[in-house]
């Protein structure tokens, strides 16, 4: 795979200023990366490391070279950026920050995002001004004020809210469930197939009901999707995937 590599972080030495934020931008248009390395080149503080095309390109750079940041969109040729974040959580144990980038601004993508932990979301189209300050911002450690969600298309204010709510208040799953069951739950989940409550449950070694119970919390925080599978008689099975 080609990635284009635009810099290489420089290594502080003593008595000098800070290591720049090594930043790797994730757009298929060309166009579009190089707007936001011009943009990242005025910011103080960052160096642009490399670009990705898709979200397997993406996935191989932050596996294998030093980043501190990722510059993330939604829209990519072979899967999405929500697929790469929840990649990125399972395969990697580097907390790399994530800031999405992306005209994707419905309320199940921003859900969806949040719950892999992203650092801020910015929806495009924005001014270079917008860019800046969430930047800017996100080098300063400075949260996003919290402000009212409403319910079908989010402006960027509204993405603010909800990443401010996912993001930085304590998450507590429901009475009688526990964070590790939800991980090994979570973990049976293959990654380009669904599956069923009672494959789950062989899987981890759970009763259906409590393998159902945790499944139906990972549908409601957005970490899975869930389907049905109509067979020739009775109700439909409902299935399991990643979104």
């Amino acid at each position: 795979m080609m990635i284009n590599e635009l810099s290489a972080p420089g290594e502080p030495g003593p008595g000098s200023a800070p290591a720049p934020i090594r930043t790797l931008i994730v757009d298929d248009d060309p166009a579009v990366c190089r707007m936001h390395a011009r943009a990242l080149d005025k910011i103080s503080g960052f160096s642009v490391v490399a670009t990705a095309a898709s979200g397997a390109e993406a996935i191989e750079r932050i596996l294998s070279e030093e980043v501190d940041l990722v510059l993330l969109d939604i829209h990519l040729p072979d899967f999405s950026g929500v697929e790469v974040l929840h990649r990125l959580r399972r395969l990697s144990d580097d907390p790399v920050d994530v800031i999405v980038v992306s005209s994707a601004n419905d309320p199940i993508t921003v859900s969806q995002a949040a719950s892999a932990r992203i650092r801020d979301y910015l929806v495009k189209p924005f001014s270079r001004t917008v860019f800046e300050q969430k930047l800017g911002a996100y080098r300063e450690g400075r949260a996003a004020p919290s402000l009212p969600v409403e319910p079908d298309r989010l402006a960027q204010e509204d993405v603010n809210a909800l990443i401010q709510a996912g993001l930085h208040r304590e998450r507590r799953l429901p009475k009688g469930l526990s964070e590790p069951t939800a991980r090994l739950v979570a973990a049976a989940i293959p990654e380009h197939s669904a599956v069923s409550a009672l494959d789950v449950a062989a899987a981890c070694g759970l009763s259906r009901i409590t393998a159902r119970r945790y499944l139906d919390h990972l549908v409601r925080s957005g970490s899975l999707a869930p389907e049905h599978r109509y067979g020739q008689r009775g109700r439909p099975e409902i299935l399991y995937r990643r979104p």
